[in-house]
């Protein structure tokens, strides 16, 4: 069984999905305005095992929307689209365009908690109601040839924590993975992910299963998977600023490696060069405000890193970001991490 398979991971050497074969178990979740081809490609080529798209609406991609034609676009290695919707035959055309635009594997998600995705009955509403859940998810599997997952949270509330079933009948409809974020949607992303929880769906199928929510590091994705039986693990915010992460903890597991941060040249050189790739992926009037999340987030991991001091990131983060000039931008980058490293030199000096 593909479960089985995954075994292998402990090795380091692959993880299967359905008929797709990653490097290794570790995922980089889908994030709306987060995890744009530019994004995904530096993530994979850092070490990621497989990178999944923006959540991308079905409805308007069939329409033609530009948005939505972006976000479907691929960054290189293995392309994972998610897509989202509340109507089987749009759903079913969603996925129809992605294995067609080239996707690999199709994600469907059942796990957004924000409002404006869950009043429109898409996303974790869809957990409220298992049987039209589950036409949604037949229809995507008899549309493509390609491997569909299916991504989810606990459940809706802590009254209807029936990820378990929606996992076994996604199971039996064809889906090949599931992820599960360990919250309810109620909880949106407060609390800490009850991982533990997320045994209860390993123990009802023989898919692979994910385990997602609150891996920031090692520690975490050892109790994680640990507290879970998952055979892989998801990270979000864990990676936002940090692209190598997932795939230095992909290494960990592999080896028990634990790798210090690249040095500060390293982490200026893959911000610059995803900056200057997001200018050209989305235009630069848009990509300049686009990139500016994760210069931020950027800038903090350094600045954490190096222990400068909190005044020193702000006046650095207000001078980045509130620039609308690339070359500028880009030249106020480079001083701030001098600035962060001058600030490690101090206080190795002062050691």
């Amino acid at each position: 069984m593909p479960s089985d398979l995954n075994q292998e991971r402990k090795g380091g050497q692959f993880f299967a999905i359905g008929a797709v074969t990653a490097p290794n178990p570790v995922l980089l979740a889908p994030m709306s305005g987060v995890t744009d081809a530019p994004f995904r490609r530096q993530a994979e080529g850092l070490g990621a095992g497989l990178v999944i798209s923006e959540m991308t609406a079905c409805a308007a991609l069939a329409a033609g929307k530009r948005s939505a034609q972006r976000r479907l676009q691929g960054q290189g290695g293995l392309h994972v689209v998610q897509l989202a919707g509340c109507e089987a035959r749009w759903m079913a055309e969603g996925a129809r365009i992605a294995e067609g635009a080239g996707a690999a594997i199709v994600d469907i998600n059942m796990g957004c908690p924000a409002k404006h995705v869950t009043n429109g009955e898409s996303g974790s509403a869809l957990m409220r109601d298992l049987d039209h859940a589950l036409r949604l998810i037949e229809a995507v599997v008899t549309a493509v040839n390609v491997p569909v997952t299916l991504k989810m949270r606990l459940g809706w509330d802590d009254r209807s924590r029936n990820a378990p079933d929606l996992a076994q009948r996604a199971e039996a409809a064809g889906v090949v993975m599931v992820t599960v974020h360990g919250r309810t949607r109620c909880q949106f992303y407060n609390g800490r992910a009850d991982w533990a929880a997320i045994r209860a769906v390993k123990q009802r199928v023989s898919i692979p299963v994910a385990v997602n929510g609150d891996v920031q590091d090692f520690d975490d994705a050892n109790t994680a998977l640990a507290a879970s039986g998952a055979d892989a693990v998801m990270v979000g915010r864990g990676a936002q600023g940090r692209p190598w992460f997932p795939g230095q903890l992909a290494h960990y597991l592999a080896t028990g490696e634990r790798k210090a941060p690249p040095p500060l040249r390293d982490q200026l050189t893959w911000v610059a060069e995803l900056y200057d790739e997001m200018l050209t992926h989305h235009g630069v009037d848009v990509g300049v405000r686009h990139a500016r999340k994760h210069l931020g987030w950027t800038l903090g991991v350094a600045a954490a890193a190096t222990g400068a001091p909190p005044q020193m990131l702000k006046f650095h983060r207000s001078r980045v970001l509130t620039c609308s000039d690339p070359v500028a931008v880009r030249q106020r980058l480079h001083e701030a991490f001098d600035a962060f490293g001058q600030s490690a030199a101090a206080l190795r000096s002062a050691a």
